[in-house]
Protein backbone atom coordinates (compact mmCIF):
# COMPACT_ATOMS: atom_id res chain seq x y z
CA UNK A 1 0.00 0.00 0.00
CA UNK A 2 1.08 3.40 0.36
CA UNK A 3 3.89 4.92 3.27
CA UNK A 4 1.56 7.94 4.07
CA UNK A 5 -1.86 7.68 5.45
CA UNK A 6 -4.90 7.88 3.53
CA UNK A 7 -8.65 8.29 4.42
CA UNK A 8 -11.04 6.44 2.09
CA UNK A 9 -14.04 7.87 2.14
CA UNK A 10 -17.38 5.69 1.37
CA UNK A 11 -19.98 8.09 -0.04
CA UNK A 12 -23.43 7.66 -1.20
CA UNK A 13 -27.29 7.67 -0.81
CA UNK A 14 -28.84 5.78 2.48
CA UNK A 15 -29.02 2.07 1.40
CA UNK A 16 -25.93 2.13 -0.61
CA UNK A 17 -24.25 -0.25 1.86
CA UNK A 18 -21.42 2.25 3.05
CA UNK A 19 -21.67 0.57 6.38
CA UNK A 20 -21.73 -3.35 5.52
CA UNK A 21 -18.60 -2.08 2.59
CA UNK A 22 -17.03 0.07 4.93
CA UNK A 23 -16.85 -2.70 7.55
CA UNK A 24 -15.54 -5.90 5.71
CA UNK A 25 -13.04 -3.33 3.95
CA UNK A 26 -11.33 -2.16 6.98
CA UNK A 27 -11.24 -5.51 7.93
CA UNK A 28 -9.46 -6.71 4.90
CA UNK A 29 -7.15 -3.97 4.87
CA UNK A 30 -6.89 -3.69 8.69
CA UNK A 31 -7.24 0.07 9.18
CA UNK A 32 -9.87 1.72 11.82
CA UNK A 33 -13.60 1.82 10.23
CA UNK A 34 -16.01 5.39 11.65
CA UNK A 35 -19.54 5.59 10.65
CA UNK A 36 -20.37 9.17 9.46
CA UNK A 37 -23.65 8.94 11.54
CA UNK A 38 -21.64 9.19 14.44
CA UNK A 39 -20.19 12.47 14.14
CA UNK A 40 -23.63 13.88 13.75
CA UNK A 41 -24.01 16.95 16.83
CA UNK A 42 -27.31 15.68 19.03
CA UNK A 43 -29.75 18.31 17.28
CA UNK A 44 -29.38 16.95 13.90
CA UNK A 45 -30.10 13.43 15.48
CA UNK A 46 -33.21 14.55 17.08
CA UNK A 47 -34.36 16.22 13.36
CA UNK A 48 -33.70 13.14 11.56
CA UNK A 49 -35.62 10.61 14.22
CA UNK A 50 -38.66 13.44 13.71
CA UNK A 51 -38.46 12.56 9.80
CA UNK A 52 -36.94 16.18 9.18
CA UNK A 53 -34.49 16.46 6.41
CA UNK A 54 -31.17 17.85 7.17
CA UNK A 55 -30.54 21.56 5.85
CA UNK A 56 -27.07 22.95 4.63
CA UNK A 57 -26.59 24.63 8.05
CA UNK A 58 -27.36 21.64 10.06
CA UNK A 59 -24.53 19.74 7.51
CA UNK A 60 -21.99 22.23 7.90
CA UNK A 61 -21.24 21.15 11.58
CA UNK A 62 -21.04 17.58 10.94
CA UNK A 63 -19.18 18.13 7.49
CA UNK A 64 -16.68 20.30 10.12
CA UNK A 65 -16.85 17.66 12.76
CA UNK A 66 -15.79 15.00 10.50
CA UNK A 67 -13.21 17.08 8.23
CA UNK A 68 -11.56 17.58 12.02
CA UNK A 69 -11.91 13.93 12.57
CA UNK A 70 -9.87 13.15 9.28
CA UNK A 71 -7.02 15.93 9.48
CA UNK A 72 -6.35 14.00 12.80
CA UNK A 73 -6.10 10.82 11.13
CA UNK A 74 -3.44 12.18 8.52
CA UNK A 75 -1.68 14.18 11.14
CA UNK A 76 -1.00 11.11 13.60
CA UNK A 77 -0.51 9.21 9.54
CA UNK A 78 -3.33 6.59 10.38
CA UNK A 79 -5.03 5.14 7.45
CA UNK A 80 -9.08 4.91 7.88
CA UNK A 81 -12.45 4.02 6.41
CA UNK A 82 -15.08 6.52 6.30
CA UNK A 83 -18.92 6.02 5.65
CA UNK A 84 -20.55 8.84 5.00
CA UNK A 85 -23.20 10.49 2.53
CA UNK A 86 -20.76 12.88 1.05
CA UNK A 87 -23.50 14.03 -1.48
CA UNK A 88 -22.95 17.41 -2.71
CA UNK A 89 -19.16 18.39 -4.27
CA UNK A 90 -19.36 21.06 -1.62
CA UNK A 91 -19.44 18.36 1.11
CA UNK A 92 -16.87 16.73 0.11
CA UNK A 93 -14.76 20.20 -0.34
CA UNK A 94 -15.50 20.29 2.89
CA UNK A 95 -14.22 17.10 4.20
CA UNK A 96 -11.00 17.99 2.26
CA UNK A 97 -11.52 14.92 -0.33
CA UNK A 98 -8.23 15.32 -3.01
CA UNK A 99 -8.19 11.90 -4.32
CA UNK A 100 -4.75 11.29 -3.04
CA UNK A 101 -4.49 11.65 1.11
CA UNK A 102 -8.62 11.69 1.23
CA UNK A 103 -10.08 9.74 -1.48
CA UNK A 104 -14.01 8.87 -2.76
CA UNK A 105 -15.37 5.57 -3.13
CA UNK A 106 -19.05 6.13 -4.51
CA UNK A 107 -21.52 3.15 -3.73
CA UNK A 108 -23.69 4.02 -6.73
CA UNK A 109 -27.35 2.28 -7.47
CA UNK A 110 -30.64 2.53 -8.94
CA UNK A 111 -33.31 4.43 -6.65
CA UNK A 112 -35.12 1.08 -7.06
CA UNK A 113 -32.14 -1.21 -5.64
CA UNK A 114 -31.58 1.26 -2.98
CA UNK A 115 -35.59 1.57 -2.03
CA UNK A 116 -35.43 -2.66 -1.52
CA UNK A 117 -32.24 -2.79 0.64
CA UNK A 118 -34.21 0.00 2.59
CA UNK A 119 -36.87 -1.85 3.08
CA UNK A 120 -35.21 -4.74 4.00
CA UNK A 121 -33.30 -2.92 7.21
CA UNK A 122 -33.65 -1.23 10.05
CA UNK A 123 -32.12 2.10 10.82
CA UNK A 124 -32.57 4.04 14.16
CA UNK A 125 -33.31 7.20 12.88
CA UNK A 126 -33.18 7.37 8.94
CA UNK A 127 -36.80 7.69 7.76
CA UNK A 128 -36.94 5.48 4.75
CA UNK A 129 -38.88 8.77 2.86
CA UNK A 130 -35.38 10.30 3.21
CA UNK A 131 -34.24 8.18 0.02
CA UNK A 132 -35.58 11.08 -2.37
CA UNK A 133 -34.66 14.05 -1.21
CA UNK A 134 -31.08 12.24 -0.88
CA UNK A 135 -31.23 11.60 -4.71
CA UNK A 136 -32.72 14.32 -5.08
CA UNK A 137 -29.77 16.58 -3.77
CA UNK A 138 -26.64 13.86 -4.75
CA UNK A 139 -24.03 15.25 -7.04
CA UNK A 140 -21.89 12.39 -8.64
CA UNK A 141 -18.68 12.74 -7.84
CA UNK A 142 -16.72 13.03 -11.30
CA UNK A 143 -13.49 12.11 -9.61
CA UNK A 144 -12.81 9.26 -7.25
CA UNK A 145 -13.60 5.76 -7.53
CA UNK A 146 -17.72 4.69 -8.20
CA UNK A 147 -18.84 1.10 -7.89
CA UNK A 148 -21.74 -0.83 -9.12
CA UNK A 149 -23.47 -2.03 -6.00
CA UNK A 150 -25.05 -4.75 -7.56
CA UNK A 151 -22.08 -6.72 -6.94
CA UNK A 152 -21.47 -8.54 -3.52
CA UNK A 153 -20.30 -6.69 -0.51
CA UNK A 154 -17.14 -8.84 -1.01
CA UNK A 155 -16.76 -8.43 -4.61
CA UNK A 156 -17.32 -4.31 -4.13
CA UNK A 157 -14.28 -4.75 -1.18
CA UNK A 158 -12.07 -6.50 -3.79
CA UNK A 159 -12.88 -4.10 -6.17
CA UNK A 160 -11.72 -1.24 -3.96
CA UNK A 161 -8.95 -2.37 -2.77
CA UNK A 162 -7.03 -3.35 -6.36
CA UNK A 163 -8.11 0.30 -6.89
CA UNK A 164 -6.35 1.25 -3.87
CA UNK A 165 -3.05 -0.41 -4.27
Amino acid sequence: MHSHATVVILMGPMGCGKTTVGRLLAQRLHWPFFDGDDFHPEENVEKMRAGIALNDEDRRLWLENLRDHIHGCLRENKSAILACSALKQSYRDTLGVDQSAVRTVYLKGSFELLRRRIDRRHHPYMKKDLLKSQLDILEEPEDGLTVDIQETPEAIVGIIVDQLS
